[in-house]
């Protein structure tokens, strides 16, 4: 029965799309993710596992900002804790016999704990508005500037050197135990499949997060704190929490990405790296789920293509594109599109 209960939120005001539609063309696009790999080489399909890697921090990012309404710059931030703290444990401890997996799991709780501190002295001390995003700023340009001095000897962890603005590097890649011996998964096919996986974990976890009680109640205060505290909410407790989960994931991010590359530099805590996960999920529609994954997957394919001409210029389109969105699509290209094609439904019935 609680199962029953907790499917039904897949569908609900917080998320677009629903019914047999919908959901037949969720199955038709998680078919051709599936077959994929099968039309192409292992390295092209390793590569797109990087696309990939970054939707948990946009996710999470639609979570804090288009559901609850608090602008943040800490999702790099995050991402090189939890990255960092997994080259730490797997230099140190080694990646097999499920010592990898368990790795995943304590940087992400690192990541988790840190979000707790921070976001209880952010949203207990009641800052808000353009401020929050100036102090989660100020904290990951802090984090990439610290990071990037560690070049000396005495900047190690065990056997793991900090390594400075070269980063870390020579940790393992992720591993399965199994019976006969631990999987490796290399980034190729494997590799794929497994971060496949979580993204439709994650994303229908979400969508069942933010159609139940706890996503009612963070997009009422989103739209007016005052009235929802008036009727008896903690807004900070519900904040604070959708702030832990969305770092958290963020989180995730840094280390698939760490184990993928087997590198992390402090560059990916940069105000750069700061700035493109805002631009993934206003494009796509911060206020959506399935509008921020669509959006972040293209806007990365366009990022990638652009790279090709220079950094430079797809940073420059980026910015344009950004500004683009907000004065004719504030609610993003996808978000909007969708509820372009929810009105004109509505009119055919």
């Amino acid at each position: 029965m609680a199962l029953a209960r907790m499917f039904k939120h897949l569908e609900g005001p917080q998320t677009m799309g629903r019914g047999k539609l919908f959901w037949g063309g969720f199955l038709v696009v998680l078919l051709a993710a599936v077959v994929y790999p099968l039309t192409s080489d292992g390295y092209t399909v390793g590569n797109s596992v990087y696309f990939l890697n970054w939707t948990f921090m946009a996710l999470g990012l639609s979570l804090i900002w288009g559901y609850g309404g608090s602008l943040s710059f800490g999702q790099t931030a995050f991402f090189g804790v939890a990255g960092y703290s997994y080259g730490i444990l797997t230099i140190n401890f080694g990646a097999a016999y499920g010592l990898g997996l368990a790795a995943v799991v304590v940087a992400v709780l690192i990541a988790a704990v840190f979000a707790a501190v921070l976001g209880y002295f952010l949203f207990f001390g009641r800052i808000s508005g353009v401020f929050l995003g100036i102090v989660t700023l100020s904290v990951t340009l802090a984090l990439e500037r610290f990071m990037a001095q560690t070049a000396g000897p005495e900047w190690a962890v065990g056997s793991a050197r900090l390594n400075g603005f070269n980063g870390m590097s020579g940790m393992p890649g992720l591993t399965i135990p199994w019976f006969g011996g631990d999987i490796e998964l290399y980034p190729d096919v494997a590799l794929y499949y497994v971060v496949l996986g979580l993204v439709i974990l994650v994303y229908l976890g979400l969508r069942i997060l933010v159609n139940s009680r706890f996503g009612n109640v963070l997009v009422a205060l989103r739209e007016n704190p005052e009235r929802a505290e008036m009727l008896g909410y903690d807004i900070r407790k519900y904040q604070l929490a959708a702030f832990i989960i969305g770092s958290s994931l963020a989180g995730l991010s840094g280390v698939l990405y760490t184990s993928w590359g087997q590198y992390i530099t402090p560059s990916t805590m940069g105000i750069t790296a700061a700035a493109l996960p805002i631009i993934w999920v206003a494009v796509g529609g911060r206020s959506d789920l399935t509008a921020t994954l669509l959006g972040t997957l293209l806007v990365l394919s366009v990022f990638q293509a652009l790279t090709i001409y220079g950094s430079q210029y797809a940073l420059v389109v980026m910015g344009l594109l950004l500004v683009v969105t907000v004065l004719v699509a504030p609610r993003g290209l996808i978000g909007t599109l969708g509820a372009w094609l929810a009105s004109f439904g509505r009119k055919g019935d």
